[in-house]
């Protein structure tokens, strides 16, 4: 587990430079480590490193690694922060209400009345994924249905609209990354025109984070620059 800590090192390391270089404020970009598929031991690991955002895909394969850590960490560590990043079936919208600090993936007014109906507490931190590139494979909004989405999320009393998510195609040239990331920073700068107050951009992972810093993440999802290669599946 060792290289785990070097790993989260390095990340940071380069968090810090790209904001520098870029002329972000320091400490406005957040690392969240995504263990997709990855053992509940390297989070615990990642944690004891001073990690504390962790990203979820599945939302059963998280349930486990949340109530595990709750279960073996000391009560006087300090709390981690969980993330919903994955596609989001309404079905399971009261364990996610219920478990989660952030949900990155609303994309319908269904969802995101059923996450407010299950939701006690402080307000669940939502973001709206935009589907940027159009791509049917992928969830997410067009760009021309977000107004009316986030209103209807604004009006729930148990959500905190918090800002957008995109997952974009994958691409190597580094000005191209930032073309895209600069579309997703254009919609937020709409929606605070039109006075929503929102200051979240989730966006880049391991191979684009640069571009995506560059363009104003305020949250980077990595993996496997964090924890290696996922596990194959057997």
């Amino acid at each position: 587990m060792h290289n785990l800590a070097q790993n989260l090192a390095h990340i940071t390391h380069d968090i810090v430079r790209f904001s520098d270089l870029y002329g972000r404020t320091s400490g406005s970009v957040r690392l969240i480590a995504v263990g997709k598929k990855h053992p509940v031991e390297k989070i615990l690991a990642l944690a004891e490193a001073g990690q504390r955002d962790f990203g979820e895909n599945y939302l059963q394969e998280a349930m486990e690694k949340i109530i595990h850590c709750r279960q073996v960490r000391d009560a006087s560590a300090p709390p981690l922060t969980w993330h919903f990043i994955g596609h989001i079936q309404s079905r399971k919208c009261k364990d996610l209400a219920a478990n989660f600090d952030w949900v990155h993936t609303v994309e319908s007014a269904k969802v995101a009345r059923k996450l407010s109906q299950h939701r006690s507490g402080e307000p669940l931190n939502v973001l709206i994924q935009v589907n940027i590139d159009s791509e049917e494979s992928k969830s997410g909004i067009d760009g021309s249905e977000l107004l009316p989405l986030a209103t209807e999320i604004v009006a729930l009393p148990n959500l905190k609209l918090r800002g957008l998510m995109i997952l974009p195609k994958a691409e190597d040239d580094f000005s191209k990354q930032r073309e895209v990331f600069a579309r997703c920073r254009e919609l937020l700068e709409i929606l605070n025109r039109n006075g929503f107050e929102v200051d979240q951009l989730s966006m880049g992972m391991t191979n684009d984070m640069e571009a995506a810093i560059a363009e104003g993440a305020t949250q980077v999802r990595i993996g496997t620059a964090l924890f290696g290669p996922r596990p194959i599946s057997s």
